[in-house]
């Protein structure tokens, strides 16, 4: 069950954050992992921070913005992924996004292995390849997904 998360579970989250740390540029020191757990504070206090959960641990994660209309983060446990984790999330955050506007995501470039998965997930939900960015420095594509091909129409 996908929930919102709370100042409560900053520490689950943030323990899963440092899992996957090495998966996300932007977070390789501890001082930029501390800035992120500020961030997921700000999030979770506007209730765009989305979590699964088993029993207290946090094992899925997921931030969105309504001003950008974006999905800004999609994290699941190591040992918990394909399970459909990452579908939920996403579901959920779209859920609370604009679908009658574009909606955006940034994922690793099609050539990167850490993308496989992440490419996959948002092309199942109508997603389509955009411009190549560069965030923190490493190689992404942006991805937009166009109104008319939200996911409540692909889940169909």
């Amino acid at each position: 069950m996908v929930l919102f998360g709370t100042d409560k579970d900053i520490y689950s989250w943030m323990e899963l954050v440092k899992l996957v740390s090495w998966n996300f540029p932007g977070l390789e020191t501890s001082d930029k992992i501390r800035e992120h757990e500020l961030t997921v504070l700000e999030f979770m206090k506007a209730q765009r921070a989305l979590c699964v959960k088993n029993d207290d641990k946090i094992i899925g994660v997921l931030l969105f913005s309504k001003k950008h209309n974006m999905i800004c983060c999609l994290a699941v446990h190591p040992d918990y992924r394909k399970n459909g984790i990452g579908r939920e999330l996403l579901k959920a955050g779209l859920s609370n996004l604009d679908l009658s506007r574009d909606i955006f995501v940034s994922t690793f470039r099609e050539d990167d292995e850490k993308g496989k998965a992440p490419r996959a997930l948002y092309k199942k939900f109508g997603f389509v390849e955009d411009e190549l960015i560069e965030e923190y420095g490493y190689p992404n594509q942006k991805f937009i997904l166009h109104p008319f091909c939200s996911a409540v129409e692909h889940e169909r």
